[in-house]
């Protein structure tokens, strides 16, 4: 197969898309239902989180007429699009990464939809990432400043999800299992898209309905700590709620793989998962794709940053993908994309981006320089004006960060066949 640079971006974007395919949300639920069929009767949905609408459309669609009501609670601009039963739901569009009114106006809902719900009904979760901010019933001693100040200290602390959601659970009246008090005895079960680290079901949209996580928490600044003493408040628990992982990043990257080898590439996919520091994790990655053998080469999982006090534009993707270009600066040959499965990168409407060896030679001509943006967590801006940046709009699911590179030797080099098997 002959590859160019446009070829390599091409090609970039099939496997992306194939990824995004294969854990899409409406297609994960209706497949599951369908497989195994839930209890007759009717059934009460709740779908909280980023891949909310999609996961909703396939819940009517296995269920049918056997949907009584839903509750559907996703970020701005997630609206639900085709629902075949709209007037069965309550949508509740809410803020993201960061809580607003809307989180808390959802919290509310979500509590009154239960309390609604007949004594011996069923409740039907279907949770992706993202629920962590949508969704929110505060204790006392905490309030929507309280919980904004926190969230926003988190997502710029570097820490990484399971320790930024053990903070979350304690400032939360319904998180780590707490949202079991509320269903009344009530029979319930949960379908989620993992978009964590080993699909620890405890860590996903911080564990409404599941143990809490029990490590100790991070160390957290005084202001921060002093809250979550005040919020304490004794843990009410109900019985254990089935979960059900349906999706996750090894069904991406085996669809990403598989769609490689269909186009006639080598596949390498390193057993390592992207973590620790963005920039260091780039870094790295970049500098084994300088002698990498050719092909298509295939990471997934979700780094931390550090922000500065004021960051500028952008997310963990472009920063990631900012700080490979540099280590890749000039090298011909390789082009690489880093991209939330969400279709989204922090607080913008990227999904991240792709660069290759003349991004930065395009940002500078635009009076930009790389290391300068990678210092004030600025990437997006040097990555508009060199016209890399990747946006997608709402994908329907969401399982952590894929990063896609594709190896090619210069001037129509042919890569080399695939293997018979990844």
């Amino acid at each position: 197969m002959d590859l160019d640079k446009a070829g390599a971006r091409d090609l970039i974007l099939r496997l992306f898309h194939a990824a995004l395919s294969r854990v899409e949300g409406r297609a994960a639920v209706r497949d599951w239902l369908t497989m195994h069929p839930p209890e007759a009767g009717q059934w009460h949905v709740v779908a909280i989180g980023k891949a909310a609408a999609s996961m909703a459309l396939g819940a009517e669609e296995a269920l049918g007429e056997r949907l009584a009501a839903g509750l559907l609670i996703t970020k701005h601009g997630y609206a639900p699009v085709g629902l075949h039963r709209p007037q069965r739901w309550t949508v509740r569009l809410a803020e993201h990464p960061v809580p607003g009114p809307g989180s808390l106006a959802a919290g509310a809902d979500l509590l009154t939809f239960l309390a609604a719900v007949p004594a011996h009904g069923r409740v039907l979760f279907l949770l992706s990432g993202g629920a962590s901010s949508l969704v929110e019933v505060l204790p006392d001693g905490c309030g929507l400043g309280e919980l904004r100040r926190a969230t926003t200290w988190l997502l710029g602390s570097g820490l990484e999800i399971a320790a930024m959601n053990r903070v979350r659970q304690r400032l939360s009246r319904i998180k780590g299992g707490r949202l079991r008090s509320y269903l009344g005895g009530r029979q319930a079960r949960v379908l989620a898209i993992s978009d964590v680290a080993g699909d620890d079901i405890r860590a996903i949209g911080s564990g409404l309905l599941a143990e809490p996580l029990d490590d100790p928490l991070p160390d957290v600044p005084e202001w921060l700590a002093g809250w979550i003493s005040a919020a304490a408040h004794p843990a009410e628990y109900a019985a254990p709620v089935p979960h059900q992982v349906i999706a996750g990043l090894d069904d991406a990257l085996t669809a990403a793989a598989q769609a490689a080898v269909s186009a006639g590439v080598e596949v390498h996919v390193p057993s390592e998962r992207l973590y620790g520091d963005t920039a260091e994790t780039a870094t790295r990655i970049g500098e084994q794709l300088r002698d990498a053998a050719p092909g298509v080469w295939l990471w997934g999982g979700e780094t931390t940053i550090r922000l500065p006090q004021r960051p500028g534009r952008g997310g963990r993707n472009q920063h990631f993908a900012l700080a490979a270009a540099v280590a890749l600066d000039r090298v011909p040959g390789v082009c690489l994309l880093a991209a939330g499965t969400d279709g989204t990168d922090g607080p913008t409407e990227d999904a991240g981006a792709i660069i290759d060896s003349g991004t930065l030679e395009r940002g500078q001509l635009a009076g930009l320089d790389a290391r300068t943006a990678l210092t004030e967590a600025d990437a997006g801006r040097f990555l508009e004006a060199s016209g890399d940046l990747l946006t997608t709009g709402p994908t329907g699911t969401n399982v952590m960060d894929l990063v896609i590179a594709i190896k090619y030797e210069r001037d129509h080099t042919t890569v080399p066949n695939a293997p018979e098997s990844v």
